[in-house]
């Protein structure tokens, strides 16, 4: 079943990737940091892969938004990836969801 948000923005024609743009500035450069540093633990510091799978645009493209937001806040069990959502808000999660599935935003 669809998240409430997720519907939403289905409904609305408003994109994950302009919901998540609406973090405050810090707020996201805090998440692009730990998106290279906590996750490029695993999926290298360049997200080109690792342990874990490549996280660039190129290769998510053919993941549902939704899929992505499931597996940063529950993790994959049996795996090395944690679930963030303890950590994190569903706001976050959207944000970093959006930043892989898009890639870095325009300076």
């Amino acid at each position: 079943m669809l998240k409430p948000l997720i519907l939403g923005l289905l409904l609305t024609g408003q994109s994950l990737h302009s919901l998540a743009d609406s973090l405050p500035l810090a707020r996201q450069q805090a998440l692009e940091h730990l998106l290279l540093q906590d996750c490029g633990s695993c999926h290298g510091m360049t997200l080109r892969g690792g342990l874990g799978p490549a996280l660039l645009p190129d290769q998510l493209r053919v993941k549902d938004p939704e899929a992505l937001v499931r597996i940063i806040r529950d993790g994959i069990p049996g795996t090395a990836m944690p679930p963030w959502g303890p950590l994190l808000s569903p706001a976050d999660i959207e944000w970093l969801a959006s930043r892989l599935l898009h890639g870095p935003s325009a300076p």
